[in-house]
């Protein structure tokens, strides 16, 4: 069976459907990869040996009309050529994860009379899956509360939300000595997702000394590309401080980097959740405020109610709550089991198997 994923602008979409394609090569089916020419899927994909190919796609902003002719004239010149792709290499399924790409790709498997599979990470089902999901064969959702926007409710399913092989086999032994943490202290990782988060690694910074303070806590602090510079500068860590405060824009081996973490301060991304949930670590979640319909609270509150997370509002960050509950939280072994515990019932470990399932029952319809 030949099956095209497709999804572009975040890594968000682009690692859940890597992980799926890791289950449906693993299955004996081939797999492609249909996204932007210069989203991150653009890179991840070919990294991962994927066959890929580049669609334009963008969105446009209702105050200037100017972005909906041309967002509008980009799909359908991108509907006829990936309709032309998809005949060329006679795609069986097409299962899109979100992103303005998935709009042409979908469109032109609708055409041709090829079942098309939506999978929604979040709690808020997103723009183009929304719209795909009229005519989809199938939606599999990460969040129950995602399907309100289905009008067809026969079509749901909770699948949860793949995450790939590596963050699963990757060992704490082996995080450990990727980042040189010796293997008896705690150690702290700081993610704001794949852009940073500004917010995030100014809080981080101001508690320099207060983390430093603790001796045997290394801190593993990814700030975003963009943020590297300005949280370099804001921490000037010495020689000796730098040992225990890695400083890094991006890490692309997240497998060993969340297996050696003790605990976690993140946004609350559906990758970055699932990731979480996966390595069962004790978390505290800052959801970016400004993500549609505020999903990212939406995302953080069921891991919140089931006591796998803490949760703090953005613009709480810098306050001395944030800053007590890090502290308490890096302090309080006993806390730290009791979420890790509570995180282990989300069962992330089945999630690409179930949607593997998903999209091979729609291919054989």
């Amino acid at each position: 069976m030949k099956v095209v994923l497709s999804g572009g602008g975040t890594a968000g979409h682009i690692n859940p459907a890597l992980a799926l394609a890791e289950v449906l090569e693993s299955q004996g089916h081939e797999v492609f990869f249909a996204g932007t020419p210069y989203g991150v899927e653009s890179r991840l994909v070919p990294a991962a040996g994927i066959p890929f190919k580049a669609f334009e796609a963008s969105g446009f902003d209702r105050r200037h009309p100017l972005t909906l002719v041309k967002g509008t004239f980009k799909i359908l010149r991108s509907s006829g050529l990936a309709k032309d792709w998809l005949r060329e290499i006679e795609a069986d399924v097409v299962v899109c994860f979100g992103g303005y790409v998935c709009i042409p790709v979908g469109y032109a498997a609708e055409k041709l009379g090829i079942p098309v599979v939506v999978h929604e990470q979040n709690s808020v089902m997103g723009m183009a899956n929304r719209e795909l999901s009229k005519k989809a064969a199938a939606v599999a959702l990460t969040y129950d509360v995602a399907g309100s926007a289905v009008a067809d409710k026969s079509k749901l399913v909770v699948t949860g939300n793949p995450v790939r092989a590596s963050v699963f086999d990757s060992t704490r032994e082996q995080g450990r000595q990727m980042l040189g943490i010796p293997e008896d202290a705690r150690m702290l990782l700081v993610f704001g997702g794949s852009l940073g988060a500004r917010h995030i690694n100014t809080a981080l910074c101001n508690l320099k000394d207060r983390l430093l303070a603790i001796p045997d806590l290394y801190i593993v602090h990814i700030t975003g590309p963009k943020e590297l510079d300005t949280v370099l500068a804001d921490l000037s860590l010495t020689p000796e401080e730098a040992k225990r405060w890695q400083v890094m824009g991006y890490q692309n081996r997240m497998g060993e980097t969340m297996a050696a973490a003790d605990l976690v301060v993140s946004r609350a991304g559906a990758t970055s959740l699932a990731e979480i949930s996966a390595r069962c670590i004790p978390a505290i979640l800052i959801p970016f405020p400004y993500a549609t319909e505020d999903h990212q609270t939406t995302n953080a509150r069921s891991y919140v109610a089931a006591g796998a997370a803490w949760m703090v509002a953005d613009k709480d960050v810098e306050d001395k709550f944030f800053a007590d509950g890090l502290i308490d939280l890096i302090e309080n072994k006993e806390t730290r089991a009791a979420m890790s515990r509570a995180a282990a019932g989300f069962e992330t470990g089945d999630a690409a198997r179930k949607l593997a399932d998903v999209v091979t029952n729609a291919a054989k319809r």
